[in-house]
């Protein structure tokens, strides 16, 4: 499949056909697409060159993971016993001929997205509007990780209009990030209510510590974008080991302070305490995703680059951790499915 750049996209009329049948709204799936005349594969390639433009987009991201997968239609061949056997369809297939099997790559139902702004202006107030609401306090290095082009002196021109208009507050919010800080008011006082209410990070008499699982790469997590990667606590983070907003990677933040990393599957380990009972409610935390089938299972091998097991270096934290909070051991390690 030859696929083309955006800005080198020449509209044929098969272009042209798939996005008539587009204009009017809805989804539609691939079969419905189909023109007189035209082969699948002219079709497919027609597709995905208007996805990649940015014309068309799908309501699932399999077809994305095929295309990379390297997943095609090819199909093994029957046994010779089972040649003649006629395809089972369920009574929805015959109903609705479309939803029979496909092209992974093309999988799901295709829709027409809508032109881009052209005023540049009104482009980079949505964009600033945002990130204000996906960071909450927005920082210059949140800025860096999202990759804005222009990169963060191009958003404080918007961001200081919005403060100009009352549309946001600049302030120093979080320590150490510079003063350079962006939120919306309601932000700031959701920040001050965490400080002056009962039950706050400051208060002694809190019961227990609060414990949240994230995706490395998630908006949410400021570590590797507004906060730098704080040193492991370990014996040492071993070759390869090393947190970053990474694909597939997990973070736990344990009142709101990095605890643990974990690389994809939780192969990989890294902690950023020395708190036992950070690491139960840390350990619990990661237990109650795989209860609600959030991931299928996670299996620690290495913590802070030794064997999770440790035969030959004594109790571990972590390791007594997940065990209390369901893992069992395994020949390859602490695994919890």
């Amino acid at each position: 499949m030859t696929l083309t750049a955006p800005a080198e996209i020449d509209f044929t009329d098969t272009h042209r056909a798939i996005l008539e049948t587009l204009a009017g709204g809805g989804a539609y799936f691939f079969r419905q697409l189909a023109q007189d005349g035209l082969t699948e594969s002219a079709l497919k390639d027609a597709l995905w060159e208007l996805i990649w433009a940015g014309w068309v987009t799908g309501d699932t991201f399999a077809p994305v993971r095929a295309l990379l997968g390297g997943t095609g239609t090819r199909k093994r061949s029957a046994p010779a016993h089972r040649a003649r056997r006629p395809p089972r369809l369920s009574r929805y297939s015959v109903a609705h001929p479309q939803h029979r099997s496909t092209d992974p790559t093309v999988a799901g139902r295709w829709s027409a997205l809508p032109a881009p702004e052209p005023d540049s202006t009104l482009r980079a107030h949505y964009h600033a509007e945002l990130l204000l609401n996906r960071h909450g306090v927005l920082t210059r290095g949140a800025v860096a990780a999202e990759g804005v082009p222009g990169g963060f002196a191009m958003l404080y021109k918007v961001l200081s209009t919005f403060e100009e208009a009352g549309r946001c507050q600049r302030g120093y919010f979080v320590e150490s990030l510079g003063g350079a800080q962006f939120a919306v008011a309601s932000t700031v006082d959701r920040l001050r209510s965490y400080l002056d209410g009962p039950g706050s990070f400051n208060d002694p008499d809190r019961p227990e510590y609060r414990a949240v699982v994230l995706a490395a790469a998630d908006p949410a997590n400021p570590y590797g974008a507004a906060l730098p990667w704080p040193a492991s606590s370990g014996e040492g983070p071993g070759p390869g080991a090393r947190p970053g907003r990474k694909a597939g990677a997990l973070v736990v933040l344990v009142d709101g302070e990095l605890a643990w990393f974990l690389e994809r599957g939780g192969r990989s380990l890294l902690t950023f305490t020395d708190d036992p009972a950070a690491h139960h409610a840390a350990a619990m935390a990661l237990a109650d995703l795989v209860a609600a089938r959030r991931v299928a299972s996670i299996l620690v091998e290495r913590v802070d680059g030794v064997p999770s097991l440790r035969p030959h270096s004594g109790p571990s934290p972590v390791a007594d951790a997940l065990s209390e909070a369901g893992f069992v051991r395994t020949p390859r390690g602490l695994r919890l499915r």
